[in-house]
């Protein structure tokens, strides 16, 4: 069993509604980061400082990172190996999905230009330096997935060159992962980059780099209980970071343990706010959203949603490089929490009504009119919902323009779950089920954006909501169970399946599934959402 550390819903607001920020000392005595040694040519009286930089690196905190190498080079200007440190910092999230803003591809390439110009001191210096620079070459005729898998076929090289340096084989795996391909369901990549962490884990245990992308390399729903280690322990290594203390919460997620998700995110998100992060702020903001619905913890969700309206109006958008969040993950986290609490609440006069918020990044906005249409789908309002569909195809063509195709993906299966309930609601269900499962089928052939902590309605569980209102309880509990495989814990799909199988006469399974809601819910606000009323009564915990 995991461990948590269970902290009140009270102190959690409290913590997310504070507007002020105070910029972290990251020298003070009590900072820690984790043990890193990367070996350097540079002076002896900056090795500790350069240490300190990559392991920042190594936990997201890259403009921090960036201060300190160019503080490193006004001790030591001869210490070239700092632009290579600058130079990967400005690349950000290598996890985040999407293209690169031209900002960080323009300081990436001055950085390893000026590190050219100071040509590093050592062949193994060199090489790390030409190994970032495919990052940023030619970056107006070669696509950016080419441009990756030419940095890890550098870092490969690196890597096999230099067999004794660890952080040379930490970071190679990290390329491996991070160029994975979200529809290939060997995860080949995964496990491969995965291998390498996993022993090297093992040597260096408090290596804030292996922790971290061990959590990452496994974030998808087959390969998430290999991060459990990891998970427990990363945020023990490199508390003084605010992505440290987050990141244990896409595995928590994966697996369904909400409260250790809430408690990993409130003190994330209060630790962003310290450090002025208010993009990683956003980000917690979104996970612990998530989780505080899945235990019908609705007061505490709506908390966090207000909270997290008053931390956008402090974000920056400007700002390209801070912390592990990128802006469109600020952008994201604004547009998912209110969606998220309208739909997870089934409150569709709500959900109808919100508003899109205008950014660069169009996915964000077709969150808002994926709600909308689902939201005027259930309350028949033909001309709503197909105004949102039309919107919703906008926001695909745009992404398909931009070469977002991964994005343009995840907004027509948006599109085709609101046709497929506007269908519903005009009594089509032949063409509801069969778009409906095209969206699932999609769906299914793809992995989620680390941004996210899951979709805001799975395509299976609306399928199973379809099959139910269309009268086939053994066909919707099939869609139900598929997605708890997917997305263990759900409020909804245990909800679902319990009600499929009530309907389908296997009241044993019924029981069951309401069993576990209840549990699941435990902490849920009374007497709360009639559904887990219900579930309590079968349950005998009225």
């Amino acid at each position: 069993m995991m461990r948590t550390r269970f902290t009140s819903s009270v102190v959690a607001l409290a913590l997310l509604s504070t507007v002020g920020f105070a910029q972290a000392d990251h020298h003070a005595s009590s900072e820690k980061l984790g043990t890193v040694s990367f070996s350097t040519s540079c002076s002896s009286a900056v090795q500790p400082q350069f240490n300190r930089a990559v392991a920042l690196m190594h936990s997201f905190q890259f403009a921090s990172a960036i201060e300190a190498f160019h503080a490193i080079l006004g001790s030591d200007p001869s210490c070239s190996m700092a632009y290579w440190g600058i130079a990967l910092s400005d690349w950000g999230n290598p996890f985040a999905s999407g293209l690169k803003s031209q900002a960080q591809l323009d300081a990436g390439l001055k950085a390893v230009e000026q590190g050219r110009e100071s040509p590093p001191k050592s062949e193994r210096e060199h090489v790390y330096l030409e190994a970032v620079a495919h990052l940023y070459t030619d970056t107006a005729t070669v696509d950016q997935r080419s441009r990756k898998l030419a940095y890890e076929s550098a870092m490969a090289a690196v890597s096999a060159a230099y067999p004794e340096d660890t952080e040379a084989a930490i970071f190679y795996a990290l390329a491996v992962s991070a160029a994975a391909d979200p529809t290939d369901k060997t995860y080949a990549r995964q496990l491969k980059a995965g291998a390498i962490l996993d022993r090297l884990y093992v040597q260096y245990p408090d290596h804030p780099g292996l922790a971290h992308y061990i959590i990452h390399t496994y974030d998808v729903p087959p390969l998430a209980a290999r991060a459990a280690g990891a998970a427990q322990h990363y945020s023990e290594i490199a508390p003084s970071t605010p992505h440290a203390l987050h990141m244990p919460s896409h595995t928590f997620t994966r697996v369904g343990d909400w409260q250790a998700s809430i408690d990993a995110n409130v003190s994330s998100a209060a630790s962003a706010r310290e450090a002025g992060q208010p993009a990683d702020q956003l980000h917690a903001s979104d996970y612990l959203e998530y989780a505080y619905l899945q235990t019908a913890q609705d007061n505490a969700a709506k908390g966090a949603a207000e909270s997290a309206e008053q931390i956008f109006l402090r974000f920056d958008p400007k700002m390209q490089i801070g912390g592990a969040a990128s802006p469109s993950a600020a952008y994201f986290a604004r547009a998912a929490i209110p969606a998220r609490y309208d739909l997870e609440r089934r409150d569709w006069a709500d959900a109808a009504k919100l508003q899109p918020l205008a950014s660069p990044f169009p996915y964000t906005e077709a969150m808002t009119y994926f709600a909308r249409g689902l939201g005027a789908a259930h309350l028949k309002d033909a001309a709503a919902a197909r105004a949102a569909i039309d919107s919703l195809a906008q926001c695909r063509d745009r992404l398909n323009t931009m070469k977002e195709g991964f994005w343009a993906n995840q907004v027509e299966i948006q599109r085709l779950e609101v046709v497929a309930w506007l269908e519903s609601s005009q009594g089509h269900f032949e063409d509801a089920l069969a778009g409906m499962r095209r969206a699932a089928e999609m769906e299914d052939a793809t992995e989620k954006s680390v941004v996210t902590p899951g979709p805001l309605a799975p395509a299976r569980e609306l399928l199973g909501d379809l099959l139910l209102e269309s009268k086939h309880p053994a066909e919707a509990l099939v869609e139900f169970e598929a997605t708890l495989k997917r997305e263990p814990n759900r409020f909804w799909s245990l909800y679902g399946a319990a009600e499929a199988a009530k309907r389908a006469g296997d009241q044993e399974k019924a029981k069951r599934y309401f069993h576990e809601l209840v549990k699941v819910a435990e902490r849920a606000d009374r007497p709360g959402r009639r559904e887990l009323v219900e579930a309590r009564g079968v349950a005998g915990q009225d």
